[in-house]
């Protein structure tokens, strides 16, 4: 019975397949591998068919075998159909034809090509269904490009592009309320701006004021952003409105780089590096505008900077502060800022259409890669965007999409599949801006990087599986205010379709409505010491928009106090003012303030420089593993971690800092560039916090002795059980990706913890537990630091019974 209920299916999955591929590719021209393919699929067919009517034939003349002699004189003698084993034979080979013909994933589509908004029917086996739910509307609606209208390349004279971007400008939708914008600005001191995604809120309201004359007498316009990449990218477009260079008029500056001169009248920043201008200029004299943009991401920085600027709105009338945000609870915010009026640009460029599935979905990773398949063989032209959680999930789901359509072959037009997360290789990132070729659909697989100000040129579709990564979170998750970011991004530049791979219910029911603030969820030693560095020394008091839990603020505190950046009294202390200076993590600043008593400045401002490009040393691609591991392993050295990091950086120095040794060794010459930078900036640095430069000579213990005196406090050891964090108890691992992952010290430093699967610790460097004692002896006591299982039994001789009495 099985095996009649397999052949049946299988023939029915291959008459089927044979008919979508004859409905959707009939008129298309195939390759001479495709036609023998298509040739061997109908000849399995046919014999199928044929093996399935000699099969019946067979059992009606079975039924019926042994029947009486007829006269045969005269006649030709009729003789009974008979089954050996040729036919038995044949028919095993059609099941094993069918089995490879139908290895291959294929897909049914009994909708028509280009087919209406509402999807009802099934893809790839697994299909998703998606069903329309609303319409996030525009101005106007327009349709999505079509063949006849293909994005072509840019105007070749520069007039004529400079008209283009002049028209692109005037039909924003903020560019009918300029005049009414600007005298908001110019009558009222805090102006919160409500805007939809693409309205030009984060480009055109500060090229209004700079028209307008706010940058005269040497003044300067500063709009904030929560992102390095969005900085980067807003600055470079503003700066091409405007005609100007980059660096000049209009220039950016994100921490250890700045692109900024004395000209510079327009500054784009990320939230952080606004922050560090209060330490040098706590009034920001010097800005006659501040424009906190995407304040919706509620990041650590921007609710400080709420509190700093609304204390330094008061004192300064002429100062003017503008929050700004696509999706904002304006309420709240106009509540924080003494019931600040609201201006709200209506509607976006381009409507978007908001679609859901039907029933949750089981695998997302899956159901995506199966719904811009779908998009791309059923929808109009029009380039996608797939939102993805982390680097894991984007290389897997490009390998599938690739995997996929190199079977389907040129049956379907070209799919070009690019990545975007903070790991890629700058190169590869600029590869999602350059326009798609003609005939060709791009779909660009990214981590929440392009939810706000980046915009993709060309996207139509969003894919919106629901899910981010949050920092200290246990699992991904999700708000409406970041759903509705998304479907924005599919309203850039024509109407628009963002299908969400999640229920409407789902939607309404499960996803909290605003992000939970980063100051509610994260360390705060660095935003504790930055506040008491500009002498504000009650922080309890503070005016947060979200006040931290009590305990995470008493847990900076006390860490601050154990790293010596706070006396008894909470005051800052002289090598607390000097963490301060240096625009890194307390711990991090400890490290390098100690680099001084053990002679090792310059490796220890090396090590600093690696630790602070997020693990994005190495690359490991999915094609070469083996090879990108036996590089890794090549760069051990006995001791952990972090002198792997500073061998890696010493030889890439050795060879002249090149581009061609990063390749051979499968180092990623961005992040290589960037630590060179953040060194050379830290170097800087020292002279300010009285460091003298010197070297160790290749002494390591030095090395790991400095490190040691910054992350005393992120030790582990070694017991029966497993590793152990020595103050709190915690088990935890060794990365796998470590260098003393097979090896396995009793005493262990982490440079931090990453939950995944476990507990693991990532950055690994093997001390000795004296050492703790030696530069943290007010932490560690010596009995906290002795091993319980060393203990023997005393060797003294007990007492008899006797000499008891």
């Amino acid at each position: 019975e099985y095996l009649a209920k397999r052949e049946r299916e299988k023939l029915e999955d291959l008459e089927a397949e044979l008919a979508d591929e004859e409905f959707l590719f009939g008129d298309v021209e195939l390759s001479r591998h495709e036609r023998r393919e298509l040739k061997y699929k109908r000849r399995v067919r046919d014999l199928a068919r044929e093996y399935r009517a000699a099969g019946e034939q067979e059992k009606l003349e079975a039924t019926n075998r042994y029947h009486m002699p007829e006269e045969t004189r005269g006649q030709v003698r009729r003789s009974r159909v008979h089954f050996g084993p040729g036919p038995q034979a044949e028919g095993r080979e059609v099941f094993r034809a069918l089995d490879s013909a139908l290895a291959a994933p294929f897909f049914v589509l009994p909708f028509p090509v280009g087919g209406g908004s509402d999807w009802e029917g099934g893809i790839f086996r697994l299909h998703v269904s998606f069903s329309r739910r609303g319409r996030e509307a525009g101005p106007e609606a327009r349709a999505p490009l079509s063949p006849q209208e293909p994005s072509g390349p840019p105007p070749p004279t520069q007039a004529q592009q400079k008209e283009s971007i002049q028209a692109v400008r005037r039909s924003l939708p903020v560019f009918p309320f300029r005049e009414e914008l600007l005298a908001a600005i110019a009558d009222h001191q805090v102006l919160i701006i409500e805007g939809e995604t693409g309205s030009g809120k984060t480009t055109q309201i500060p090229q209004y004021l700079f028209e307008e004359g706010y940058t005269k007498k040497g003044m300067k316009i500063a709009c904030t952003q929560p992102r390095r990449v969005a900085a980067m990218s807003v600055a470079a477009r503003v700066a091409r409105e405007m005609g100007v260079k980059l660096g000049n008029e209009v220039g950016y500056s994100i921490r250890f780089e700045d692109c900024t001169s004395e000209r510079t009248v327009l500054r784009y920043m990320t939230d952080g590096m606004l922050l560090r201008e209060f330490l040098s200029e706590p009034d920001l004299a010097s800005y006659s505008v501040v424009m906190v943009d995407e304040a919706h991401e509620r990041t650590l920085h921007t609710d400080i900077l709420f509190g700093l600027i609304k204390d330094v709105a008061r004192f300064r009338p002429e100062l003017k502060v503008l929050v700004a945000s696509a999706t904002l609870d304006t309420a709240r915010f106009s509540t924080f800022f003494d019931d600040a009026p609201v201006f709200r640009i209506p509607g976006r460029r381009f409507p978007v259409d908001i679609f859901y599935t039907k029933a949750p979905e089981a695998d997302y990773l899956e159901a995506c890669v199966v719904s811009v398949l779908q998009i791309h063989v059923t929808q109009p032209p029009g380039d996608i965007l797939v939102f993805l959680t982390g680097q894991e999930e984007i290389e897997a789901a490009c390998e599938m999409l690739q995997d996929r359509c190199r079977r389907l072959g040129s049956k379907i037009r070209e799919l070009l599949v690019l990545p975007i997360y903070a790991n890629l290789p700058s190169d590869m990132q600029a590869r999602i801006f350059q326009p798609t070729p003609p005939g060709a659909r791009k779909v660009v697989v990214a981590t929440n990087i392009a939810e706000t100000s980046l915009t993709i040129e060309g996207i139509i579709y969003v894919l919106d599986p629901g899910f981010c990564k949050q920092k200290r979170n246990k699992q991904p998750t999700s708000f409406q205010i970041s759903s509705n970011q998304r479907a924005g991004r599919a309203g850039r530049v024509a109407a628009g379709k963002c299908f969400r791979l999640y229920t409407a219910w789902a939607y309404q029911h499960e996803l909290e409505e605003t992000t939970v603030p980063e100051i509610q969820r994260t360390s705060l030693g660095n935003v504790v010491l930055l506040l008491k560095s500009l002498g504000i020394h009650d922080l309890m008091h503070f005016d947060f928009l979200d006040p931290p839990p009590y305990e995470t603020l008493l847990l900076a505190l006390e860490q601050l106090y154990a790293l010596g950046a706070l006396n008894h009294l909470g005051e800052l202390t002289t090598s607390g003012r000097k963490m301060a200076e240096l625009p890194v993590d307390p711990m991090l600043s400890k490290m390098i303030l100690a680099s001084e008593k053990y002679s090792c400045s310059e490796e220890i401002l090396t090590v600093a420089a690696m630790l602070s490009v997020n693990n994005s040393i190495f690359y490991r691609p999915k094609d070469k593993v083996v090879h990108a591991d036996n590089a890794r392993v090549n760069f051990f050295l006995p001791g952990g971690d972090h002198l792997v990091l500073l061998n890696v950086y010493t030889q890439w120095a050795e060879s002249g800092y090149s581009s061609q040794w990063c390749y051979e060794n499968f180092v990623q010459f961005r992040s290589m560039r960037r630590a060179r930078d953040v060194r050379e900036q830290l170097e800087g640095l020292l002279e300010r916090v009285e460091v003298g430069l010197s070297s160790c000579q290749g002494d390591y213990i030095r090395v790991r002795k400095a490190i040691t005196a910054g992350y005393f406090y992120h030790t582990a050891r070694l017991t029966r059980s497993g590793y152990r964090t020595v103050k709190q108890q915690q088990t935890v691992f060794i990365h796998p990706n470590s260098s003393l992952f097979e090896e396995q010290p009793r005493w262990l430093l982490y440079h931090e913890l990453v939950l995944t699967t476990k507990e693991f610790m990532r950055q690994v460097l093997e001390i000795e537990s004296s050492w703790l004692l030696e530069v943290a002896p007010h932490y560690y006591k010596a009995k906290e630091l002795e091993d319980p299982h060393s203990k023997k039994m005393p060797k003294k001789i007990g007492k008899t019974r006797e000499e008891l009495g």
